[in-house]
């Protein structure tokens, strides 16, 4: 074999072929062209690692990506298949608006949803499997359906609605399927929400809603907005706290991007019913109700009918018991992350003549029971 004296380095090898004759001086060019090797790969990896992109401030998992690929938030804005990217939305939505349905109150969701503009994506989650036969209505083809049989509302929340998916819309509106809306203005609800700087709200309740429990969402005729109120006697532990303040039910509940990122952490991945965090809201941000914007709660039960019946019982009965098991658990789960939060610090507020729990009070529970028969 020819090869150029360039491959070997500068070293006499008639010096080496003395000194271990037993080598042939085929064997000493295959030991120094590894060494030459390695010495290359040395060099490379070294230039490699110099070159190689880790960025620790990067969203975990992407920290070898450059900053500027970087795309962490999305949104659910719907696009072409064809054209420029740049000349897809004729209309960028700022507002986001989900209804959790079955076919059934079909037309008690048309015409909500004829009540938000194109300024709002509208997302319906079906619970019945029923999606195409939303076609009729023409703001059908324009919605992003999600179904998904016999499930619930925070359960659609807690998995589609991430805060860096809906990152882009200001407001979130996550509302049943049972709301009349003949008094109410999407866009200017959004005004009054933003003049008040309402954190979470929903729209007052009228008088002459199914199920209607607490004062504090009852619609006033006096005012605006409101962010406490006087109950029954007895029924709050404290009149800085729910459900005297600090209050909204979670049927029609509207959260700004910020309340929403700290509410979707707070939704436990098995509660699904969401029972109990009306109660919790108060812990994220500022929370009124809108009087001026007014809704009616019709307390249709539709869900409860995608129980199962067992032992003798109605399928919405195994519903009701687990709405129950869930708000306690809820409670239960709060409390004690609470304490083990103040517990590392050395503090028990729990002790202390300030801290109140707004769970305590057992009359809570006889309210929740009059919301159930209701229902």
């Amino acid at each position: 074999m020819n090869l150029p004296l360039a491959l070997f380095p500068s070293i006499d090898l008639t010096y080496i072929e003395d000194k271990y004759s037993g080598l042939s001086t085929h064997a000493l060019f295959n030991a120094l062209s590894t060494l030459k090797a390695n010495k290359d790969a040395s060099t490379y990896s070294y230039n490699y690692t110099k070159k190689k992109i880790w960025i620790p401030t990067n969203p975990r998992g992407a920290e070898r990506l450059p900053p500027g690929i970087i795309t962490s938030k999305s949104d659910l804005y719907l696009r072409r298949l064809w054209g420029q990217p740049s000349e897809d939305l004729t209309i960028i939505p700022k507002y986001l608006v989900t209804f959790t349905v079955g076919y059934n109150q079909k037309d008690n969701i048309d015409a909500a949803v004829k009540k938000f503009s194109e300024n709002f994506t509208i997302v319906l989650f079906h619970y019945d499997g029923l999606t195409t036969e939303w076609d009729e209505f023409e703001w059908s083809k324009r919605a992003i359906h999600v179904s998904v049989p016999k499930q619930a509302k925070w359960w659609y929340a807690k998995r589609f609605l991430h805060p860096d998916i809906v990152a882009p819309y200001e407001y979130i509106f996550m509302w049943d399927e049972d709301l009349g809306v003949e008094n109410f203005d999407a866009e200017e609800y959004v005004n009054l929400v933003r003049k008040y700087g309402l954190e979470i709200s929903q729209p007052g309740l009228d008088a002459n809603s199914a199920g209607l429990t607490w004062a504090m969402t009852r619609k006033r005729n006096d005012s605006e907005v409101h962010k406490d109120t006087e109950e029954r006697p007895g029924w709050c532990t404290d009149p800085h706290l729910p459900p005297c303040a600090a209050f909204v039910e979670i049927m029609a509940t509207v959260f700004s991007q910020s309340a929403w990122r700290c509410v979707w952490h707070m939704i436990q991945n098995d509660l699904v019913h969401g029972w109990g965090l009306d109660f919790s809201l108060r812990k994220c941000v500022e929370i009124g109700v809108v009087d001026a914007q007014w809704i009616v709660h019709k307390s249709v039960p539709s869900l409860g009918n995608q129980g199962k019946a067992e032992g003798g019982r109605a399928p919405w009965e195994g519903v009701r018991e687990r709405c129950r098991k869930e708000w306690t658990t809820f409670q239960d789960r709060l409390t004690n992350a609470e304490k083990a939060y103040y517990g590392a610090l050395g503090i028990n507020p729990f002790n202390e003549t300030g801290y109140v729990n707004a769970f305590s009070d057992p009359r809570l529970v006889e309210a929740i029971a009059i919301r159930e028969a209701l229902s």
